[in-house]
């Protein structure tokens, strides 16, 4: 029964499908989300974004879904790669690595993801909604999802050697994230943080060199 709402909650709640005005609801809760409001109710969010509560209801079902609705938009300013018809080239595949990563890095860091975080966190063990599920479901699991066609193009494009598509997503992941996450929710401020874009450059180009072609290699 959970299962069946949470995918019907996902469903309506896809970034594709929102409006111009859904969208305003989105970033006024993100809004509020950063500035520690709490509790988090329909009626303070009603009000931020000028709107009724019946609205939002219509809209989102219930809290649960627009909590949903917005963690998926958070993740969302990731952007897809787009592929062209055809196979890959190594300069392509580079660069597709870095902008993927440079964006997740520029989303990870930035005051409203570790906002959701932390709520996340506080919300944990809640017998109504695992927001910590869903923050997990459209983070590194929604970025192994967005990413697997450009994998599959560059193993294609034999740019790629890898066996197991979830063990190169992770390899990947932690030559991105490392210990950025932790970091930010004990409390380093974006002052301190390292250089995105050479972060992002670092890590395709790391990957590459990992996962690259091998005439003798055993990845598949």
């Amino acid at each position: 029964m959970q299962a069946a709402k949470r995918e019907a909650m996902e469903t309506r709640t896809a970034a594709a499908t929102l409006t111009d005005r859904q969208r305003d609801v989105l970033e006024a809760t993100l809004d509020l989300i950063v500035k520690g409001q709490r509790p988090l109710s329909m009626i303070a969010v009603a009000r931020a974004a000028s709107c009724s509560k019946e609205t939002l209801y219509r809209w989102f079902g219930d809290r649960d879904g627009l909590l949903t609705a917005t963690v998926r938009w958070q993740a969302a300013k990731v952007r897809g790669v787009d592929l062209p018809n055809g196979p890959i080239d190594a300069g392509f595949l580079n660069e597709a690595l870095t902008r993927f990563a440079a964006d997740w890095l520029r989303v990870l860091s930035s005051s409203t993801s570790v906002a959701l975080n932390r709520l996340a966190i506080a919300e944990a063990g809640s017998e109504t909604l695992d927001l910590g599920a869903i923050v997990l479901r459209n983070g590194p699991e929604e970025m192994a999802r967005r990413i697997a066609p450009l994998f599959a193009a560059a193993r294609a494009s034999g740019l790629l050697r890898y066996a197991q598509e979830d063990e190169a997503f992770s390899t990947f992941f932690g030559l991105v994230v490392k210990d950025l996450q932790v970091r930010m929710l004990l409390g380093e401020t974006q002052n301190a943080m390292i250089d995105i874009d050479g972060t992002a450059k670092s890590a395709a180009d790391r990957f590459m060199v990992l996962y690259g072609p091998e005439p003798n290699g055993d990845r598949g």
